[in-house]
C-alpha cells in the first residue's frame, strides 16, 4: 500500500481556515462538506472540508494529497460523518479498489481539477484510464453507503 501523502504548506493551512469555517457554518461553496471522523487514536473527532464527489448516482469521497489523516482515520472508524448546509450525514465508507478507480478519478478531476489537480502528477480529467490507474494507488477513494435509520429511512 502506498504511503503517498503531500502534507500542506503553511500558505495552504492558511487558506484552508476560511473554508473550514465555512464548511463549519453550513455554507457550501461548490458542493463542499465538512467530513469528521473519529481519531484513529484518541477517539475525538476530527474535522477537514472535503470535495464529496457524486457519480452514477453514489457519492465518494477522492484524498486528493493521498494517504491523509482524514484517510488514515477513515480507514480505522470505518465510518463518519459529512456535514453539508446544516445537515448531518452518518456514513460507512467503503474503500475503492485501485482497479475500480479510473472512472471515478476521472469525473473528480473533471469536477474539481482546478482546484487540486496539481496533487495528481500531471493526469487530469481528459486522461486515458491507463494514466489514471498508474496514479490511483496514490489517492484513496471511499463510497461513502448512508447508515439506515431506525426507521428505515436514510
Amino acid at each position: 500500500m502506498s504511503t503517498h501523502y503531500l502534507r500542506p504548506g503553511r500558505l495552504e493551512l492558511a487558506l484552508t481556515r476560511p473554508l473550514r469555517w465555512l464548511a463549519r457554518s453550513g455554507v457550501s461553496p461548490f458542493g463542499m462538506a465538512e467530513l469528521a471522523v473519529r481519531g484513529r487514536t484518541s477517539g475525538t473527532w476530527r474535522t477537514t472540508p472535503v470535495n464529496p464527489l457524486t457519480h452514477q448516482d453514489q457519492r465518494y469521497l477522492v484524498a486528493a494529497r493521498g494517504h491523509t489523516q482524514w484517510v488514515r482515520n477513515l480507514r480505522a472508524a470505518g465510518q463518519g460523518e459529512l456535514r453539508q448546509r446544516g445537515r448531518r450525514v452518518v456514513f460507512h465508507a467503503r474503500e475503492v479498489a485501485d482497479a475500480d478507480k479510473a472512472p471515478l478519478l476521472r469525473a473528480y478531476l473533471r469536477r474539481w481539477g482546478w482546484e487540486v489537480g496539481r496533487f495528481f502528477d500531471g493526469v487530469n480529467g481528459d486522461s486515458t484510464d491507463e494514466q489514471l490507474l498508474a496514479v490511483a494507488h496514490r489517492h484513496p477513494v471511499f463510497r461513502i453507503v448512508r447508515e439506515e435509520r431506525p426507521d428505515g429511512r436514510r
